[in-house]
C-alpha cells in the first residue's frame, strides 16, 4: 500500500456558494442515468416548501454520496451518540404535486 498516493483535491469555493443553504427536506428522484436531489426548506407558516438547491449527479457518484454520508454519520455517532430521528413522518408526498399546485 505505500505505492499507493492519497490523491488531493484543490476546490475553489465562492464566498456566495460558501454560506451554504439551510435544507430540512430532501426529495429524492432518478433517471435510468441520473439521481436528482432537491433540498427544500420547510418553514411553519410558509404555504410550501421551497426548494433551494437541486443536485444532479450519475448513479455512481450518487453511490459514493450515500457511502460517504454513512461514514460520515458512523464517525458523527462515535463522538456524539447516536442521531434520534424522532417521529416518523406521516405520510408521503412528491414535489411534483406542490410545484401543480395541488397541496399546499
Amino acid at each position: 500500500m505505500e505505492n499507493e498516493e492519497k490523491k488531493q483535491i484543490s476546490i475553489d469555493l465562492k464566498p456566495e456558494i460558501a454560506k451554504g443553504n439551510y435544507s430540512n427536506l430532501a426529495i429524492i428522484s432518478h433517471s435510468h442515468s441520473e439521481f436528482i436531489i432537491d433540498f427544500a426548506e420547510m418553514l411553519p407558516g410558509l404555504p410550501k416548501p421551497e426548494v433551494v438547491s437541486r443536485i444532479v449527479m450519475n448513479p455512481e457518484h450518487a453511490k459514493r454520496l450515500l457511502n460517504a454520508i454513512a461514514d460520515n454519520i458512523g464517525k458523527y455517532e462515535s463522538q456524539f451518540g447516536p442521531i434520534s430521528l424522532g417521529t416518523e413522518p406521516k405520510g408521503t408526498f412528491n414535489l411534483a404535486d406542490f410545484a401543480n399546485g395541488t397541496k399546499s
